[in-house]
């Protein structure tokens, strides 16, 4: 049993992590600032489920408040630092650009500060395949350089990369940093496509599609990125013991960045036609440009995990799509 901080733990990725944890016997502290990024009755009834167990502490925090974000460390005294909480979405950053230099670069700081002041066995960091940025040569891998970031979302998150990188080369932080690859599944944020799809199927208006479909994500199911993230919590990495020619793993200091996809894109037509499968109803389609800031195509290489854990996301994109269906039935009553 280990006493574990998960920040964002009102979020999407942090509740399902938090959860995971709990139901293994850790004690867990949540932080979250509940942001009206997306509907606050969401996140709360995220952390109502979380409040179940014994095991859970919530603190509603901004990490952007050094003196608040340091008391709850103080109290909880983490081990492990799991720190899933930022301004996600891509979209968002074009018209909010300050909201993610706060809460992605700032409580960023904040937090590795107070692990340098409060040593932990292991420092997790989320990041997003994102900072692949303009990069074409797929799959993606760890190695790949990641110098043009299309968005200011992008740019913060490389950002919170390289602060943990400084970070664990001067303090000996054992630090592991993940990027996700469009992550989906029950419990999941109104802002992103499969459930704006979901709620506008079923009301009987039409989907928006971009770059005319011409698209493809490698959508990475929940359980999945749970289970690999759980996984990297018992592999905190170590200085001069990479795992192969592949390992990230800095030669300065115990840091590495770790994928974590399905390696298996899924083009975005066939995506909505899980969907139109699922609901059993076919989508009034308006087909669009791509948006300022977007990607035609991701593709994660997985290798990196696959060594360290010996587990690689598999979950097939229709079991995914019908598990987050029926959350979305039950959740709304439709």
């Amino acid at each position: 049993m280990s006493r574990i901080l998960v920040t964002g733990s009102a979020g999407f990725i942090g509740y399902h992590v938090a959860q995971r944890l709990l139901d293994q016997g850790h004690l867990v502290a949540g932080i979250d600032n509940m942001t009206p990024y997306y509907d606050v009755e969401l996140k709360h009834r995220r952390h109502a489920r979380l409040a179940r167990s014994n095991g859970f502490r919530a603190h509603i925090v901004d990490l952007a408040a050094r003196d608040e974000t340091r008391a709850v460390i103080e109290a909880e005294q983490p081990e492990i630092i799991v720190h899933l909480a930022a301004q996600a979405g891509v979209r968002y950053a074009i018209e909010h650009p300050e909201a993610y230099i706060q809460t992605n670069v700032v409580g960023t700081f904040h937090l590795l500060e107070l692990a340098r002041a409060f040593p932990v066995q292991h420092f997790l960091l989320a990041s997003t395949s994102s900072v692949y940025g303009a990069n074409t040569v797929m799959p993606f891998t760890e190695l790949d350089r990641t110098e043009t970031p299309l968005t200011i979302y992008a740019a913060t998150k490389k950002s919170t990369e390289l602060m943990a990188h400084s970070y664990a080369h001067l303090w000996a932080i054992p630090t592991t940093v993940f990027r996700f690859f469009t992550v989906y599944g029950p419990w999941g944020r109104p802002d992103m496509a499969l459930f704006k799809f979901v709620d506008a199927m079923l009301d009987g208006r039409p989907i928006e599609v971009y770059n005319h479909g011409r698209m493809a994500r490698d959508f990475t199911y929940i359980d999945d990125l749970v289970e690999g993230i759980i996984r990297l919590i018992g592999c905190p990495p170590r200085q001069g013991e990479p795992v192969g020619d592949f390992d990230s793993l800095s030669p300065v200091a115990p840091h590495r960045v770790v994928n974590i996809g399905n390696a298996q894109p899924v083009e975005l037509l066939a995506f909505i036609e899980a969907i139109e499968h699922c609901l059993g109803r076919t989508a009034e389609r308006i087909y669009l440009d791509m948006q300022p800031g977007d990607v035609p195509r991701t593709y994660a290489d997985t290798r990196l995990l696959a060594a360290l854990t010996g587990f690689s996301p598999a979950t097939p994109v229709a079991d995914g799509v019908a598990a987050f269906v029926a959350w979305f039935r039950d959740y709304f009553n439709r």
